[in-house]
């Protein structure tokens, strides 16, 4: 179910592009901001929460998702390159579920663990910020990773879709229209981490047995879709 060669060559392709510029400058400006402001206001659990929530959670872990998600697959579509890696004696979807791993795996990296450090900046962990923010970051990865990989066999314009829905849909309309957030990744993900936050500063409009349904149909659905539409691509000479 995992291949090492095509791990590898997943995580070269993630790592070692321009688009690794990116994933890396994100969480570098969650941690200067956090470190800046622990600076300037000191620990305040009220501004851990809006940084943690309003960018960490909400555009940042999106954003990598998208990177790392149409990153994984996306590319080697595009440019046909993937013919070569179809032509291997590698199941399909041994091919899907190894690329999702390595998107996961990048974009736990690239989130969940500077969320957890900018928390432990800004207020030490109190009222278990740090923690639960970190916890809702890594939840959301899987989900995102997987819909943006799933986007990525079947669009060339994964990346510009994915951020039509990182950001405008999750991020603004997520926040301004009530209704959308029950349709939010990233609401789903936090009510998985409120139960973890104390004082009542993490919160979130999903109840957390149906977050955890629609995580996991999502994740599975995508991860499925991916699987299929992949194995829907042809090489010359196959019927």
């Amino acid at each position: 179910m995992y291949h090492p060669t095509v791990a590898r060559l997943t995580y070269r392709a993630l790592l070692g592009r321009k688009r690794a510029l990116i994933m890396f400058a994100l969480p570098a400006l969650l941690l200067v901001i956090a470190i800046l402001v622990r600076a300037l206001v000191g620990a305040d659990d009220e501004v851990a929460n809006s940084i943690l929530g309003g960018f960490a959670v909400a555009t940042m872990v999106p954003l990598i998702g998208v990177i790392a998600g149409t990153g994984a697959i996306g590319p080697e579509i595009d440019d046909s390159s993937i013919v070569y890696l179809l032509a291997k004696p590698v199941p399909r979807h041994t091919i899907i579920l190894t690329k999702l791993v390595v998107a996961i795996g990048v974009t736990m990296a690239f989130s969940a663990i500077p969320t957890l450090l900018a928390g432990y900046i800004l207020n030490a962990n109190s009222q278990q910020l740090a923690v639960a923010y970190a916890l809702s970051a890594a939840i959301a990865s899987v989900a995102y990773a997987a819909l943006f990989l799933f986007l990525g066999t079947i669009t060339k314009h994964a990346v510009l879709i994915g951020l039509i829905y990182a950001l405008i849909w999750e991020s603004l309309f997520g926040s301004l229209v009530e209704g959308a957030r029950t349709l939010s990744i990233q609401q789903w993900a936090l009510a998985i981490g409120e139960r973890l936050g104390e004082g009542g500063y993490l919160l979130s409009d999903v109840a957390l047995p149906t977050a955890i349904v629609l995580l996991v149909v999502v994740t599975a659905a995508a991860t499925w879709s991916a699987g299929q539409r992949l194995r829907s691509l042809t090489l010359a000479g196959e019927d």
